[in-house]
């Protein structure tokens, strides 16, 4: 055990233009914006809520949760998000503790990055 290895752990995340675009013919820009800065601060609002459940071990308050990340990050083109929320669900829905936790962390990590992508996509006229 001379050895530590550590891993980085990195995912590329994307916003799907297309959805996003959508979005915003629909809409029109202005309502589209408010519509995606509301989003977002759902998004961050409901994964802090997600790791706090986590730690109480309310797991069916923690599913309700992030059922509700996979509508709003699916609505602005967060697919990845969506598809990791549910992973989470998953892990949940078979009671699997530890998969939770990893799943969970998963989850919090491309939040994060999904949140930031979204920001440098804003800067591009759509």
């Amino acid at each position: 055990m001379d050895h530590v290895l550590k891993i980085r752990l990195n995912e590329t995340v994307k916003v799907d233009q297309d959805r996003l675009g959508a979005l915003y013919a629909q809409l029109g820009e202005a309502a589209a914006e408010d519509v995606v800065c509301r989003a977002m601060e759902e998004l961050a609002l409901r994964l802090s809520q997600c790791r706090r459940l986590h730690s109480a071990g309310q797991w069916d308050e923690m599913r309700k949760c992030t059922r509700s990340l996979i509508a709003i990050s699916d609505q602005i083109g967060m697919l990845i998000l969506a598809r990791v929320a549910g992973d989470v669900i998953e892990t949940l829905d078979n009671h699997d503790i530890p998969a939770t936790g990893a799943t969970l962390a998963r989850l919090l990590r491309i939040g994060e990055q999904s949140l930031t992508a979204i920001w440098d996509v804003q800067d591009i006229t759509i």
